[in-house]
């Protein structure tokens, strides 16, 4: 995809006079460098010492050793999966090449490579995914665990490998600082993991050609920061690894000073994309995760090297970790709303291990849990050599005494009933800063599930690039379980990662009693001329979900749209679906009692237009059931209430 005259205007319109200013010298500096690439300084009498303490790496539990061990063994045989596309040529990877449409992206300055055309480059996700050396943190930790000399042989040929085929500012690797804030994270600690082999020190501090590329790295960053509106998730990846490099390897004359602005950077930004509540501003689960996860890696750098981090950061991190606590269901799933990308910070385990239960074990290692968290089975890599590193500290403010359920400033709310039942509803901003680039247009939106499987279902992301329809529909309003008018988005998208009008919502009524009902009740202003009024109610008694839209204004049609989990099967009769899908090999069944003013009818897995699909993560997408009701609304004529009731009384074991 090609950004079009009108998609810069848009974009540019959505910026405030100072960031367009920075923007203007990042210009000029990337042209300046094209001629006139920036000199590594000589540095002499450099040593690692971010080491980790002794007893660290016997702390890793058996099981967790065993999964991790596991994927080292597939990823030296060559296979490794990244969304939703095998590969099995990483024995001896081409940096630059996607396997997703056997292109590969072309050589040159990196600022004039056209990343965003998937015809001249490729996927740019696929390509970018490998050089984040995540899978190469994978194989350290194999190392540092059984002490295999396989596994470092292995990174040591690959980070060579990757150095002299991406020498600094050339090539697709050096476009992107989230990329490069990643890979600074990973090679931190390939270096930390590797300590116990012999070839460590050859391999980084003692190779010109490692050491030179640590600091283009970080000069990288230090020049060209996210700005603005952009200063989102990437950001805070940016900061994070040029903080973590320059503690853990400081040995450069501008180091203390890549350092401390790192820092600063850091913590400023985490407190901008962190409501109060905890909740990320984002509004997108998985960037709650992986701020989280550069959040608690930074300050594991920081007590590694005795660098004094500010409290407020340790106190967002806090605030993330127990509202990660509180939203997640019994099954550990946190909600599935936003963008999604399958990024991570810190990569150490293997296949099958629980990001959210890895991410709530540490927090509970770091800060410690309280006693209305949800328990945390299994065990995992990475907790215990974060929790080795970090500094247990004392909470200096209060924590929330009871499960929060209510998030004001992120408009979520959180209902729960007997049988496990889960619900979100959706009444908070539509999403941060002026391009809310990874919103989705799902104001009002609800998820339910049942024992932790999704029965009215958030759809997911699927893609970002090259596939235009596809990421239209996936953050449409369409794609959400709430209500469309006159067949257009609640927000005006002015681009996949833009959006030029934003639906405003505001929650009138929250009662999150999981006792007796259960009540919410918002609106929002995104159909203009019209006002759309949606409350829901979780009553324990009846086991059952109640939602009534009401739209109010002139007449208009309406489209209201419930997407089902990809496990749930539905009949569909006149407006009654009766659902039924298997749990732990038991039979469970529900009951959809739809509108009868609306015409409905059942659409799975339809590509022209894509209607009916389920994405479980980056890439990939299945087939599943979508219901969606047709009819007009008429707020004079007191046509506009639509009543639909998801029942779950008397049907286990069907």
């Amino acid at each position: 995809m090609t950004m079009s005259a009108g998609w810069y205007l848009r974009r540019l319109s959505r910026m405030r006079p100072g960031e367009v200013g920075g923007r203007a010298g990042d210009a000029v500096r990337r042209r300046r460098w094209r001629s006139a690439r920036p000199v590594c300084p000589a540095v002499t009498d450099a040593r690692f010492t971010a080491v980790l303490p002794a007893g660290a790496i016997a702390a890793v539990p058996p099981d967790a050793a065993k999964r991790l061990v596991a994927e080292a063994d597939r990823l030296m045989y060559g296979h490794v999966e990244y969304f939703g596309v095998v590969r099995d040529d990483l024995t001896d990877p081409d940096w630059w090449y996607d396997p997703k449409t056997g292109r590969r992206a072309p050589f040159g300055y990196a600022f004039g490579v056209p990343y965003r055309d998937e015809e001249a480059v490729g996927d740019i996700k696929q390509i970018w995914e490998l050089s984040r050396h995540q899978y190469l943190t994978v194989l350290a930790a194999a190392y540092a665990v059984t002490g295999d000399d396989r596994y470092a042989e292995r990174v040591a040929e690959h980070l060579r490998s990757w150095w002299a085929a991406n020498p600094p500012l050339r090539g697709v690797h050096w476009i992107s600082g989230i990329e490069l804030g990643i890979r600074l994270l990973s090679w931190v600690w390939i270096r930390r993991l590797l300590d116990g082999w012999p070839g460590a020190a050859a391999l980084f501090e003692d190779n010109t050609v490692a050491v030179q590329q640590i600091w283009h790295h970080q000069r990288w960053l230090a020049a060209f920061p996210s700005r603005g509106s952009s200063a989102n998730n990437h950001v805070i990846a940016e900061a994070a690894g040029q903080f973590a490099a320059a503690c853990a390897f400081g040995w450069y004359p501008t180091s203390a000073r890549w350092r401390a602005d790192a820092l600063r950077s850091l913590e400023r930004h985490l407190r901008a994309n962190t409501f109060p509540s905890g909740l990320n501003r984002e509004l997108a689960t998985e960037y709650h995760g992986l701020v989280l996860e550069l959040g608690l890696a930074a300050v594991a750098e920081a007590d590694a090297a005795g660098v004094p981090v500010p409290a407020s950061v340790r106190l967002v991190l806090l605030r993330m970790t127990d509202a990660l606590a509180a939203v997640v269901d019994n099954r550990l799933r946190p909600p599935r709303q936003g963008d999604a990308d399958d990024g991570h910070g810190l990569v150490v385990d293997g296949a099958g291990t629980d990001r959210w239960a890895s991410l709530l074990a540490t927090g509970d290692a770091v800060f410690g849990r309280l006693a209305w968290w949800p328990q945390v089975p299994g065990a995992d890599v990475r907790t215990p050599l974060l929790a080795a590193l970090i500094k247990p500290t004392a909470p200096s403010v209060s924590r929330p005494a009871r499960r929060p359920a209510h998030f004001a400033d992120a408009g979520m709310t959180i209902l729960r009933g007997p049988q496990e039942i889960w619900c979100r509803c959706d009444g908070g901003p539509h999403g941060f800063l002026s391009i809310a680039a990874h919103a989705h247009a799902d104001a009002l939106s609800v998820e339910v599930r049942h024992d932790g499987v999704d029965v009215l279902a958030d759809p997911g992301t699927y893609c970002y690039h090259g596939q235009p329809a596809w990421r239209q529909y996936f953050r449409s309003t369409l794609g959400h379980n709430t209500l469309r008018l006159d067949g257009t988005d609640q927000s005006v998208s002015g681009g996949p990662f833009l959006w030029t009008r934003h639906a405003r919502s505001r929650v009138l009524a929250a009662d999150p009693s999981d006792t007796g009902t259960a009540t919410w009740c918002a609106e929002h202003d995104g159909y203009q001329g019209s006002v759309h009024r949606r409350r829901v109610e979780l009553s324990a008694a009846d086991q059952e979900v109640k939602v009534v839209d009401e739209v109010r204004g002139p007449r208009r049609a309406v489209q209201l749209t419930f997407h089902l989990g990809p496990a749930i099967a539905a009949d569909l009769v006149g407006n009654r679906a009766s659902l039924t899908w298997i749990r732990d090999g038991e039979g469970r069944a529900a009951v959809l009692d739809l509108p009868a003013e609306l015409e409905w009818r059942a659409h799975r897995g339809e590509s022209d237009p894509p209607l009916g699909w389920y994405s479980a993560g980056f890439g990939r997408k299945e087939p599943s059931t979508t219901l969606v009701g047709m009819g007009f609304a008429d707020g004079a004529a007191q046509s506009g209430t639509f009543t639909t009731v998801l029942g779950f009384r008397g049907q286990e074991g069907a």
